[in-house]
């Protein structure tokens, strides 16, 4: 019998939470019921953040389209028009420089690094650790840096284009030299804060075998990313990305699938990162950014999946006459976050929060979802 499954014969007293909440930084609502202060069962409510973003896609000339898709969420950026601008490529055939798929490789890490030391920063203010969740903040601030540098901006880079990237995102000998050094103070940085981390025998206890997602589970739920790879499962898109074709990296993964899991996760993953980086500077081609010799035409249903810090995004449409048709856009977080409805069932109740976020849940990306119910 599975352990999670209520009782029947539980009378249940509902406790809401949100839609705004201390410990969240988006607004979302829970609704947790309990018994003797144990979780029996969980209900998460999203769509606070609905913007119709396809929608307002639709018919939009494709350049204008690829540019709105990173009002999508500000975390995540840089993955959507990255993939936005993916998918019309396969679709037209174009084909894009060696330098800029490289360039691309670098955003992609430094917005994983960006985007898993928010989260471990996040995962330390919930734990009521304020010292750790400074020190990672402070690594983030170099990432951060970093990234206003190639793009020009911290939250949204503009850097992929149709073809490539763009100009202003080129890698002189003085970018290089600035990424080389502070990878080495990423790297030390990180190493301190995860000797400091998981020598706490407080956080370690409080963390392990807290908000335990069987893979089994996982798999039913479609779960994706490092989530997924907290429960045993070694699935990384980027091993099929042709960007990562010359790129060696460990799958990192984790056995437990709690929250002690899907902390290791990001932090393994941000070395892995930082190594990309490194592999990606000391091989970067010669060779030109973009790629403008290409010509638009209409096109079937296209389709692109990447891997982004959350895990499998998915990008689709059609093109006609140089407009976007048909826009869909399926964040990771989507099956992610409804995992995590199972994941705190039988926890306590002063637990719940943290089993709901240890998914790294990115609610202004999964609002776009619409169900239709038929009858």
């Amino acid at each position: 019998m599975d352990e999670k499954v209520p009782k029947s014969n539980i009378i249940e007293t509902e406790i809401p939470m949100g839609t705004v909440h201390p410990a969240a930084l988006e607004p979302y609502r829970v609704r947790i019921f309990v018994e003797d202060e144990i979780v029996q069962e969980a209900e998460i409510t999203i769509g606070v953040n609905h913007r119709g973003i396809e929608r307002i896609m639709e018919g939009l000339p494709i350049e204008k389209a690829n540019a709105l898709t990173e009002k999508i969420c500000g975390i995540c950026s840089n993955s959507h028009i990255w993939n936005s601008c993916r998918t019309a490529e396969i679709g037209l055939g174009i084909e894009i420089p060696d330098r800029a798929n490289y360039i691309r490789v670098i955003m992609g890490e430094l917005e994983r690094l960006h985007s898993h030391f928010l989260y471990l920063a996040h995962g330390c203010e919930v734990l009521a650790h304020e010292t750790f969740s400074m020190r990672v903040f402070y690594l983030r601030e170099i990432v951060m840096e970093l990234l206003a540098m190639i793009g020009g901006n911290r939250v949204q880079y503009g850097c992929s284009v149709l073809g490539g990237v763009r100009p202003r995102c080129e890698l002189d000998s003085n970018r290089i030299e600035r990424l080389k050094n502070d990878m080495d103070k990423l790297e030390e940085g990180l190493s301190n804060f995860t000797s400091r981390f998981t020598s706490d025998s407080i956080i370690m206890s409080r963390i392990t075998g807290i908000g335990v997602l069987p893979q089994k589970q996982a798999i039913k739920l479609a779960v994706t990313g490092p989530t997924l790879r907290a429960t045993g499962v070694a699935r990384d898109l980027r091993t099929s990305m042709f960007e990562y074709d010359n790129f060696d990296f460990n799958i990192i993964t984790q056995n437990d699938g709690d929250v002690k899991s899907n902390l290791l996760m990001r932090v393994l993953e941000s070395f892995e990162s930082i190594n990309l980086i490194r592999q990606a500077i000391d091989n970067l081609p010669e060779g030109k950014l973009v790629n403008r010799n290409w010509e638009m035409f209409d096109t079937d249903i296209i389709e692109s999946y990447i891997e982004v810090p959350r895990g499998t995004l998915y990008h689709s449409y059609a093109l006609e006459s140089g407009r976007l048709r048909h826009g869909i856009i399926r964040t990771p977080s989507m099956a992610n976050i409804g995992a995590m409805q199972y994941a705190c069932i039988g926890d306590q109740i002063t637990d719940a929060q943290l089993c709901i976020v240890q998914c790294d849940p990115c609610f202004t990306c999964t609002d776009r979802a619409i169900e239709i119910i038929r009858r």
